[in-house]
Order: C-alpha cells, then sequence, then structure tokens
C-alpha cells in the first residue's frame, strides 16, 4: 500500500495513522516527510527500530516535522497495569512486556532478542564484521553494568583494539542498549571529569548475561538503581542524567540537570538504613543549591530528615516524578 505514498496518504487526509515497524519500509524517512510537507491534516504515530534513531538520513529528513517519545522498559506505573507488583519477577524477566508476562524464565527469548538485535538494528547501520568480538564485549559490558567505563579493560579479551571498544560502545549507546551516563561537573581539579559509567537498558538482560535465575539480597540493590534509572528516563526524558564522583570516592548515584536550575542530586538505596549522608555532603560543598532525594524500596511514605544542615527528602520511587516536578 506503502509503495505510492502520495496515493496512500490522499485516501486518508484529516485521519489519523498508525505505521507499526515503520523501519520495513524501504524508506520510512520519506513516506513521514511526504505526510509532513504536503498532508499536514493527517497525523501519524509511527513505531520503529532503535536503528531509525540512529539513521542520520532519517534524523536530517525530519527536522522539525516530529516528536519523539522514547519507550523505556516498563516502570512503576506499568506494573499495576499489568497487575503485577512483585520486584523479583520485573528484575528476572526484565521490562520488555512479552518477557515479563512469562511465568517462567525466557531464556530462549533473550538469546532470540540478541540474535535479531544483531540482525536488525546493528548489522543495518553499521559496518561491523567480527560478530564475536562485538557479542564478547556486550557480555563483558552487561555483567559490569553500573561500572565505571574504561575501554583498555575490554581490549584484550574481546581482541580487539581500544578504538574498537569505543567504536562498539558507541553503537550500543547509538541502539539504545546502554546508557552511558556521564560525570556532572564543572571542572574542579577534585571532580571525575571524563570517565562515564554504563549500563544495561534492561535489568533482565544484566541478570540472563550474569546467569541469575533467582535473586540473592545482595544482588537487589544493583538491580534496583538500574530500575531507578529507567524510572527516571521514563519520567523525565527531556533532563540529561549524570552521575557525580570526586578523586576521594565520594559518589552520588544520579544527577538530574535542569537548564537554568540546581541540580538534584538522587540516590538510590534498596533499604533506607543503607544511606550514606556523607556522600550528599561532599556534592553539596561543591554545588549548595539543589533537592537531595533518596529512592528507597522500603520508603512507603514521604518524609525528610536533615543531617547537618542538609535536606535529606526520603520517598518512594512512585512520588518521584512529583517531586523532583515541583522542585
Amino acid at each position: 500500500m506503502l509503495e505510492d505514498p502520495e496515493g496512500f496518504l490522499e485516501d486518508r487526509i484529516g485521519k489519523r495513522i498508525v505505521l507499526d515497524e515503520i523501519h520495513r519500509l524501504p524508506d520510512p524517512a520519506q513516506v513521514l516527510k511526504i505526510s509532513a510537507d504536503h498532508f499536514p491534516s493527517i497525523k501519524i504515530i509511527a513505531t520503529g527500530s532503535s536503528s531509525l534513531q540512529a539513521s542520520r538520513k532519517f534524523k536530517d529528513s525530519l527536522t522539525g516535522r516530529k516528536e519523539e517519545i522514547w519507550l523505556t522498559p516498563m516502570i512503576s506505573e506499568d506494573l499495576e497495569c499489568f497487575g503485577r507488583k512483585g520486584l523479583e519477577h520485573r528484575f528476572l524477566h526484565g521490562g520488555l512486556p512479552p518477557f515479563f508476562l512469562q511465568d517462567t524464565l525466557p531464556e530462549k527469548e533473550f538469546q532470540e532478542w540478541v540474535d535479531s538485535y544483531w540482525a536488525k538494528d546493528v548489522l543495518e547501520l553499521f559496518r561491523l564484521e567480527r560478530r564475536s568480538s562485538f557479542f564478547r564485549f556486550m557480555e563483558l559490558l552487561f555483567i559490569s553494568s553500573g561500572g565505571i567505563f574504561e575501554a583498555t579493560r575490554y581490549s584484550r579479551p574481546c581482541e580487539v583494539s581500544r578504538t574498537t571498544i569505543s567504536n562498539y560502545l558507541a553503537v550500543l549507546e547509538a541502539t539504545w542498549v546502554v546508557h552511558v551516563v556521564r560525570p556532572f561537573s564543572t571542572y574542579r581539579p577534585t571532580e571525575i571529569v571524563s570517565a562515564p559509567k554504563v549500563y544495561a537498558f534492561d535489568t533482565g538482560f544484566v541478570c540472563y548475561f550474569k546467569g541469575w535465575d533467582r535473586l540473592r539480597p545482595e544482588d537487589m540493590g544493583l538491580l534496583w538503581e538500574h530500575y531507578v534509572m529507567n524510572e527516571l528516563h521514563g519520567r523525565f526524558s527531556l533532563y540529561p542524567l549524570r552521575y557525580w564522583r570526586n578523586k576521594r570516592g565520594k559518589e552520588v548515584d544520579f544527577v538530574l540537570v535542569r537548564r537554568q536550575r540546581p541540580p538534584i542530586a538522587i540516590e538510590c538505596k534498596w533499604s533506607a538504613e543503607d544511606f550514606d549522608p556523607s556522600n550528599i555532603f561532599s556534592f553539596r560543598k561543591v554545588y549548595p543549591e539543589g533537592k537531595n532525594i533518596v529512592i528507597a524500596k522500603n520508603v512507603d511514605t514521604l518524609y525528610k530528615k536533615r543531617y547537618k544542615g542538609v535536606e535529606v527528602t526520603f520517598c518512594p520511587l512512585e512520588q518521584v516524578g512529583k517531586i523532583i516536578a515541583n522542585g
């Protein structure tokens, strides 16, 4: 039907159209451009692969003509809609609905997704020849998800150069399979200013690559941090997400950066009792203005505490959107 875009659109003037998996068309950008330029009364919702976002042609031809919505894995509100509130199930199965809805761990589906990702997203846009090296890097990156990234650490086990490792990371970031969280700094001598942290996009794949089929208490904190990051992306994707660390090892998990407004410091804790205020102290000595938020699993009701004059808000994950929006 879309081999003749003009004819297709002429018959649907003034209507709403949903084009699912638009990346399967030979030239998806051209269809959307024709609609925007010549049929402005038609409203189109188009879903597509992450490869579209990475395509320069898609970006350039539709500049100013499209609104983008980032569909993250399931956030906390989605758990209510799907009728399952157990976080262990969400962590192990991940936030992709077909995987989340399965009663048994979808290990086969995880591998099929990875194979499909290589075929549909990577090969279509990037000239990568060494599949084994790329997937070895992806595996190691997911196993160490949430850690500070150093390209040289991966060169030897993947049998490629440091430059190639950096290119692999760029591919994974461009296709939204990992999130590169860069340091927040004003280039002070005491701050980490360049080394990023890298997170896998979904807890299910973290567990899959780590070989976890059940979770221990010590695993929950790491997965909670990923889950909180996903929530922040889902609710505040317009704001850059950073982390802060100084050369003495003091670190704030996430810093939400908003233009012409003070940074919001966010700490993720499975238990509120694990919160160490010294990290916030160190951050606020440098950046005294802004909210300090601790998002803890065992906090059901919002409350505030002061530590040596520094106010910290403890809140459930479900309420963080309201706190940040009003901050």
